[in-house]
């Protein structure tokens, strides 16, 4: 008779997460996901999921909870998909970023090497790792060079999970993802604030939106396509790390063409440009990736184009507001750079 396969996932609340979860169960795993707030047992993220799977209360860095559950529940496979949801937060909470992306990552690393060293280990790295490249796109190859804290504390993980696959023979590996989206993205992020905007102006409920600048270009692909690469990594014969991206880029000014074109909606007569919403000398740089060895050897590829992604997030904005009054207006954020690595409880 066959085991069934277990897993455990760190950030299950968030968009990764939840997607993850809801693909392992339909393909018969049992789940345990690490929530980082009491509130996540009620996420709307996990309620196709939530009599199926068991839900763990902690932070990444309770290190004493974690290693409670992996001796209880065995787990094959973890994925760890918890950090500090935005990027720009890590400026303001550096030590956060520093305590979530390096300290823990290292705790957990050497847990799990004590207690549980056959899993397969999942950790969701960034494009924010590279800063801003000499060239594009970019690689595995591609020197690491971050410019803030985010990516920096991604970095160090790149870093820790080769040394341990290298001198602990572990089976772990890093998806530098870049920018992914769907309707479940929350709402600071450009995408999300874009998509809502222009469903709640078509429904009267808002009317006007406010961004800096628009000219900003990012490497947009769907959270369930990069899902499913996970999935392919830890299935994967080797464990090697892996850039997952779309490789085109598309400004956001392109964002506001189909997500107010697919309302009918000229996003012209409803979007107001203020430069103070500028993002400052640390913005990264147009990062586009090259996904060739995801391709080649996991037989990966994005299956959903930029347009029917975003069409994608106006219908199920338009379908939530439709139910609603009032819709308050978001706060300015000119080119925000969704970073892949969602937060325990909320990207």
């Amino acid at each position: 008779m066959t085991e069934t396969r277990r897993a455990l996932v760190i950030g299950a609340a968030g968009q990764d997460g939840s997607y993850l979860c809801e693909a392992l169960v339909e393909d018969g795993y049992r789940v345990v996901g690490v929530v980082r707030s009491a509130a996540a047992n009620a996420s709307p993220n996990l309620a196709s999921v939530a009599e199926r799977i068991n839900l763990v209360q902690a932070d990444l860095a309770e290190t004493h909870v974690l290693e409670a559950t992996i001796r209880a529940f065995r787990p094959h496979e973890l994925y760890n998909l918890a950090s500090v949801s935005f990027g720009p937060d890590a400026w303001t909470q550096p030590m956060e970023t520093a305590r979530l992306g390096t300290v823990a990552i290292a705790a957990l690393l050497d847990m799990i090497r004590k207690v549980e060293p056959g899993l397969r280990f999942f950790q969701s790295s960034s494009s924010w790792v590279f800063g801003q490249p000499e060239r594009s796109p970019q690689t595995e190859d591609t020197p690491r060079a971050p410019i803030e804290p985010y990516g920096a504390a991604k970095a160090f993980g790149d870093f820790l999970i080769r040394a341990y696959r290298h001198h602990h023979g572990m089976f772990a590996c890093s998806g530098i993802f870049y920018n992914h989206e769907s309707p479940r993205r929350p709402e600071r992020f450009v995408t999300r604030k874009v998509t809502r905007a222009a469903a709640a102006i078509k429904l009267g409920q808002l009317s006007e939106l406010t961004l800096g600048d628009i000219e900003a270009r990012r490497d947009w692909g769907y959270a369930k396509d990069y899902v499913q690469a996970i999935r392919l990594m830890l299935a994967a014969p080797v464990a090697r790390d892996y850039v997952v991206a779309t490789g085109e880029t598309h400004s956001i000014r392109e964002l506001l063409d189909v997500a107010f074109g697919r309302l009918g909606l000229d996003w012209q007569a409803h979007v107001r440009l203020d430069s103070t919403y500028r993002r400052g000398p640390a913005e990264i740089a147009e990062l586009v990736g090259d996904a060739t060895a995801a391709r080649e050897s996991l037989g990966w590829a994005p299956t959903v184009t930029f347009e029917e992604l975003i069409g994608m997030m106006v219908d199920a904005d338009l379908a939530e507001l439709a139910g609603t009054t009032a819709v308050a207006p978001a706060a300015p954020d000119a080119a925000a750079p969704t970073p892949v690595a969602p937060a325990t409880d909320s990207a």
